[in-house]
């Protein structure tokens, strides 16, 4: 068997729409093939208590060392100013984003759209083909 990549990913998420989030890991642990690692926190181990700024830190220090940041672009994400900063710091550092555009959306954020470098469907085929499409 060849060697397979070992993707350093971060998914962006609201914890508030973590379902979302649990839908999306499980479409990319069931892809063939397909070596990641999560970089990301999920609703059940989130940051509490924290100021702003430690906060901004965490987040961070989870997305210097990705290879790729996955956006759920679901309609929320334009009211949510921490994927906005989540976005606006893999920019700064050059980092790849890939947009899923949620099954049945109508709509898709501008602030996605426009950073993404890749937008792509709600299945495991087209996260994975994005991913390792726009992933150095």
């Amino acid at each position: 068997m060849p060697y397979l990549h070992n993707y350093r990913l971060f998914i962006s998420h609201a914890w508030s729409y973590s379902e979302k989030y649990q839908r999306a890991i499980k479409f990319i642990n069931a892809a063939p093939n397909f070596i990641w690692t999560n970089f990301s926190v999920p609703v059940d181990k989130k940051f509490e208590n924290m100021s702003r700024r430690a906060l901004e830190e965490e987040l961070c220090q989870q997305i210097r060392p990705i290879q790729c940041v996955v956006v759920l672009a679901g309609m929320y994400v334009a009211h949510s100013g921490w994927i906005q900063f989540e976005i606006d710091y893999a920019k700064s550092l050059n980092k790849p984003i890939l947009g899923i555009i949620p099954w049945g959306a109508e709509r898709t954020p501008a602030s996605v759209k426009l950073a993404a470098n890749k937008m792509v469907g709600w299945n495991a085929a087209s996260i994975v083909s994005g991913i390792r499409e726009i992933t150095p």
